[in-house]
């Protein structure tokens, strides 16, 4: 291999090049107490934390980093997940919030028939988009009590550092429900295996840092409801985004995942890059409830506001005669949409947005080179941008 194909191997990631012996060296690691002094038990790898026990070291300043410091390092360079044992002490504000999560349910089913999920059958499960505002909407108070939780943001903060942004969504999986197949989640994991790969390593180095999964269960959660599939220390196979579709590492996840049944009130949070899954909800009469929240890092923004929609309005007639005259070549108008148009799929309204065909829904950049490609009218371009905008507000 030459010194050109060496950089280049180490660039970019794709699934060719992935190796599932490198994998599994990874992930027949073991975890040991002295990994995690502060854990109460090792469970399968994962490491449980006792809440009731640790709660009073988030009130002093030194403890509580000590305890940050451990999670953050779990996270990365251990398990990559942990449970919070406890995380809700009292679950009066879980079944508070649980009862307007339902009534939530029942009204939008009413409406249209309830929002899609990501692995079931239309009406399956059911699941809430923006479960956070739509809870903070009908029921402030609920709201304040049930994120009004420092376990929850002091494992938020060792993760992602402070001013974190919450988003959540609930999943309702009834018994029957299907099982997801294994993945790696936002950013990098909610892209096209072709997207990911266009990205350079570093870029997959820091898509886990920029979120954290976590899940908070509202219902007693035995193994056979289906509760998380994990496989601790993947989040360390860097090359992850690019393998986990490959079916020999999926094989290998369905054969080596764990599963640890949660209580109500019990929380797990795990770094976006570990191989996982929601598992079968193989139960006769569980109705297993989740809040899968979803925290995004502080630094996920640009510096300066910009109106993209009314420059893409402005740049799309230009493209267009610029093309027709044959004068800037397609890498060169692709660069020029680039520049001007929005080409991430989120944040959105995930109720009036959602994924179609895959996990995320289309752009701005890719309506517009949707609409260049196709010859349409500036007229009907200008248009198709303002249902896009509108699908995407709040």
């Amino acid at each position: 291999m030459t010194n050109t194909q060496q950089r280049l191997a180490h660039a970019y990631f794709s699934p060719e090049g992935c190796e599932l012996t490198d994998f599994q060296k990874l992930v027949e690691q073991e975890l040991t107490p002295q990994d995690v002094p502060l854990a109460k038990t090792i469970e399968k790898n994962i490491p449980i934390y006792d809440m009731g026990a640790l709660g009073s070291m988030l009130g002093e300043a030194e403890a509580r980093r000590d305890l940050m410091a451990e999670w953050a390092y779990g996270l990365r360079d251990g398990a990559g997940v942990l449970v919070l044992q406890g995380a809700y002490r009292d679950v009066s504000p879980i079944d508070a919030a649980s009862e307007v999560f339902e009534e939530i349910i029942a009204q939008e089913k009413a409406a249209n028939g309830g929002g899609a999920d990501h692995f079931a059958a239309a009406g399956s499960n059911d699941r809430i988009w923006n479960a956070l505002q739509k809870l903070c909407v009908a029921a402030p108070d609920v709201f304040a009590r049930y994120f009004g939780n420092s376990s929850i943001a002091a494992v938020c903060e060792a993760w992602l550092g402070p001013n974190y942004q919450m988003t959540a969504q609930i999943n309702l999986v009834r018994p029957g429900g299907a099982a997801q197949q294994a993945h790696r989640d936002y950013h990098l994991g909610f892209q096209t295996a072709e997207t990911s790969s266009q990205y350079p390593a570093h870029v997959h180095d820091l898509s886990p840092v920029l979120t954290l999964q976590g899940a908070v269960a509202h219902t007693d959660m035995p193994v056979e409801s289906g509760p998380t599939k994990l496989l601790p220390f993947s989040q360390q196979y860097r090359a992850g985004y690019a393998a986990w579709r490959r079916e020999d590492f999926r094989a290998y996840f369905e054969e080596h995942c764990v599963q640890l049944p949660l209580a109500k009130g019990d929380a797990v949070f795990f770094n976006p890059a570990l191989f996982h899954a929601a598992g079968a909800n193989r139960s006769e009469d569980v109705q297993r409830m989740a809040n899968l929240l979803q925290v995004s890092s502080a630094f996920g923004r640009a510096m300066e506001t910009v109106d993209r929609r009314g420059m893409s309005e402005r740049l799309f007639p230009a493209l267009v005669q610029l093309k027709r005259d044959a004068v800037m070549s397609e890498p060169d108008q692709a660069a020029a949409i680039a520049a001007c148009a929005e080409g991430y799929s989120f944040p959105t309204n995930l109720d009036r947005d959602p994924p179609v065909g895959g996990l995320a829904p289309q752009t701005q950049a890719g309506l517009f080179h949707q609409a260049l490609a196709e010859g349409w009218t500036a007229a009907r371009f200008t248009e198709a941008l303002a249902a896009q905008d509108t699908r995407r507000q709040s």
